[in-house]
């Protein structure tokens, strides 16, 4: 299909499909946020309630070339508004409420019990909101044996078994590079506000929702913690797969690519293509129990050819195979740039630079970055004023430290 087709009948007049949809955040580092990013990128007016001393996102490396700047929080806080309110004075608690009477949702990420700690937990804003929805994200989840522990995303995959099976066969565990169950929560936190969104619409009920960091790991581990429970063996294979052989990456004359086959005919035909006929009859479960051969006679095959020789050739047969890119090769691909994944944005700070795009295309109501990441109470005076404040109220409330 082509691009112009897909939006030909989009609409230039919304921010997404949940424009309108209002959201009070308060949320730390990236799990919480990345929950509040999706629905920013929806549409949604999200407005982050940040302490006045600012978040750690806004601190934590790296930071943009010759820039104050951090890549976390440009990415993660990116279509949002922000406002400051010290949540632990008085003051700070009843303007909290007093935003929360006007959102749709609430959504937060601190240790269970902190919120309502403060006086703003569920309880405290269902008084003044009786069909809030409000979005708990943490750890190990709002009750359960763990539930009062801290966690952070390596925590959540070293407890969920996840990271004893990545890494290579005769190493050690391995994390994630990149933030796996800090993502996970923060989709499972922005699908299940949709799906409570749907329950209120039809009922008029709000309610409270508990995401937790390991449950959305075990949710998305394909069914490794039923096999933990049944003591079934979960090998760690690194690049391999249990239910296919030969798959791996292979080391070409100029790089590396990552393929293999799945189906018996993808095998048929890549013996024909590298004339191994010989072992073509090998089905599946044979492959399996074969794989260091069959792996060896791909390695021989990729050996002698380039990568762009490899994956046009295998690609022309119809088999799943990509060259192994860096980010930055993969930032530079076409594909990047045909389907919006970085978008030219101008930061607070006046510099412009590609910024990773939202994943989901709605032919009728596009998404896009409308706003780069706001500076820290960029929207106080505006947010509060529209919630009856005067300006000398609000210069009161900074004076004590409450904003």
């Amino acid at each position: 299909m082509d691009k112009k087709d897909f939006f030909s009948n989009a609409r230039n007049d919304l921010r997404g499909p949940l424009d309108g949809l209002r959201v009070v955040e308060a949320t730390t580092t990236w799990a919480g946020p990345m929950a509040g990013c999706l629905l920013a990128d929806f549409g949604a007016t999200v407005i982050k309630v940040e302490h006045p001393e600012g978040e750690v996102a806004r601190l934590l490396p790296p930071f943009l070339p010759d820039s104050e700047l951090t890549l976390l929080h440009e990415t993660v806080n990116r279509n949002k508004h922000n406002v400051t309110i010290e949540l632990r004075k008085p003051e700070g608690r009843d303007l909290f409420l007093k935003l929360c009477e006007t959102a749709d949702i609430v959504l937060e990420n601190f240790k269970p019990g902190t919120l309502s700690d403060w006086g703003v937990g569920y309880s405290d804003v269902v008084k003044v909101k009786p069909d809030v929805i409000y979005a708990s994200v943490s750890g190990y989840g709002q009750f359960g044996p763990n539930s009062e522990r801290a966690c952070y995303d390596p925590i959540a995959q070293a407890f969920t078994g996840w990271l004893s099976v990545n890494g290579e066969p005769d190493g050690g565990p391995i994390k994630a590079p990149t933030f796996l169950g800090d993502d996970l929560a923060g989709m499972n936190a922005a699908m299940s506000i949709l799906a409570a969104l749907h329950h209120r619409t039809a009922t008029g009920e709000g309610q409270q929702i508990d995401v937790a960091l390991v449950d959305g790991i075990w949710a998305s581990s394909n069914g490794n913690l039923t096999a933990g429970a049944l003591d079934m063996p979960i090998p760690r294979l690194a690049n391999q797969f249990a239910i296919a052989a030969p798959v791996n990456v292979y080391e070409c004359s100029d790089g590396q690519i990552y393929g293999g086959v799945l189906l018996d005919a993808h095998w048929v035909a890549l013996c024909e293509l590298i004339g191994c006929d010989e072992v073509s009859h090998c089905l599946a479960p044979e492959r399996i129990q074969r794989r260091d051969e069959l792996n060896k006679i791909v390695v021989d095959w990729c050996a002698k050819r380039t990568t762009d020789e490899v994956v046009d050739s295998m690609v022309a047969i119809g088999l799943t195979v990509a060259r192994v890119n860096s980010f930055s090769d993969a930032a530079r691909h076409p594909n990047a740039k045909e389907r919006d994944m970085l978008q030219m944005t101008e930061l607070s700070d006046g510099a412009t630079i590609p910024l990773t795009g939202p994943a989901a295309k709605f032919s009728r109501t596009p998404t896009r970055i409308n706003n780069p990441a706001p500076t820290l109470g960029q929207n106080n005076t505006d947010v509060f004023k529209a919630l009856g404040l005067t300006d000398t109220q609000i210069m009161e409330l900074k004076k004590i430290g409450a904003i």
